[in-house]
């Protein structure tokens, strides 16, 4: 049965399955962090347990940039093989980034109606991971475009790859000055909000998904994906990802001794939010995650019978759209921040099952309903 690698296209088993299996952990790691969040109240708010079940979710909007890099990639590679021009190359994935786009403003919409009467206005201009992924797909679309335009026929992944690993390593070293000295104060507040995540608080907030640094993440996945799709990584199979786990680890040590040098690039120094060693360490453990995920997707139990990560990983739009509403909204199955971890687990295993029903469910009646909000379009298939 061919899998999704989540921008529409299919693979035979194995091939791209490795990606969903990512996507499905990035949700279930959104789902638990979520959930705690929301639900556990008292003491447990104070416990080592909420600690790291928060840490955990630092991982899944990385995951979702990374991954769409990825997928980006090979969506372009594949209508370049197929002798399209980059121009219209660029038209398809601009449109597509712009409708992803279009269904995050939707979905703050929505969260505000659902809300109303206790939701400020202003959350309706929040930027929140689905705004970023959209808007990293357009700025994608026309890195690609230009590229392809400058160099269409003389090595063009290699190019595409490299363009894209500059482009996503100076959104990284931009964002400590684009968040102190060199705000944009003189934009509106919703654009500069794009920017620096400063919202309406005056401030840049560090909960919210700007450009800088978020979208840096969809470009070293670009670079990945481009990277991959080489001859030399085809032939080596397992060791290409084997290699790039190894690099990972590299990175999180190169970015660990950058760390402790005692002089740094910026005057201001917040490793937590806007260091680029921060990003170059995440960027390292997505890394190992991949190598992890492509050897169990290969060799272990990754797609022994059903796979529920599969699964949801083949879903992620819908399964992020809907639960929202059953932890953080009204239809909240467990009263906020007033139950202890035990009883805020099983409303996270509630949450898991539903979610994985929901998912079965849309990939069976595909094409019957919910295709608006799983929505990518006819698959491409990559052989």
């Amino acid at each position: 049965m061919p899998v999704s690698d989540g921008t529409g296209m299919t693979s035979p088993p194995f091939r791209l399955a490795y990606i969903d299996w990512m996507r499905g952990l990035a949700c279930v790691l959104m789902f638990q962090t979520h959930c705690y969040d929301a639900w556990l109240g008292g003491n447990a708010r104070k416990s080592t347990f909420f600690m790291w079940s928060q840490l955990g979710g630092t991982l899944p909007a990385p995951l979702f940039l990374f991954l769409a890099g990825i997928s980006f990639a090979l969506v372009t590679d594949k209508m370049r093989q197929k002798g399209i021009p980059a121009s219209r190359v660029a038209r398809v994935t601009i449109r597509r980034g712009a409708e992803i786009l279009g269904l995050g403003l939707l979905f703050r919409l929505q969260e505000f109606l659902i809300a109303w009467g206790w939701s400020p206005w202003s959350d309706l201009l929040r930027v929140d991971v689905l705004n970023t992924i959209g808007l990293s797909m357009i700025l994608m679309g026309v890195v690609c475009w230009i590229v392809l335009g400058f160099n269409p026929r003389s090595h063009p992944r290699f190019a595409l790859g490299m363009s894209a690993a500059v482009v996503g390593m100076s959104i990284s070293l931009l964002t400590p000055l684009l968040w102190t000295s060199w705000r944009p104060r003189w934009l509106p507040w919703p654009l500069e909000s794009y920017i620096d995540g400063v919202h309406n608080l005056g401030q840049p907030q560090a909960w919210l998904f700007p450009i800088f640094p978020w979208a840096a993440f969809a470009f070293a996945g670009l670079a990945l994906g481009f990277f991959l799709l080489s001859e030399r990584a085809r032939k080596r199979g397992a060791v290409t990802f084997v290699l790039a786990g190894a690099g990972g680890i590299a990175l999180i040590y190169l970015a660990r001794w950058l760390d402790a040098r005692p002089r740094q690039l910026y005057a201001t120094y917040d490793f937590w939010h806007t260091s680029p060693n921060f990003f170059l360490i995440r960027v390292g453990m997505l890394l190992m995650i991949l190598a992890a995920a492509y050897l169990w997707c290969r060799w272990g139990a990754g797609q022994w019978g059903f796979s529920p990560l599969i699964q949801l990983g083949q879903t992620s739009l819908l399964v992020y759209w809907v639960h929202i509403e059953f932890v953080y909204g009204r239809l909240s199955i467990l009263p906020k921040r007033a139950v202890d971890i035990r009883t805020a687990s099983v409303g996270l295993l509630t949450i898991f099952l539903s979610m994985v029903l929901l998912s079965v469910l849309r990939t069976r009646f595909k094409g019957h309903g919910l295709a608006a909000l799983a929505g990518f379009h006819r698959p491409v298939k990559a052989n």
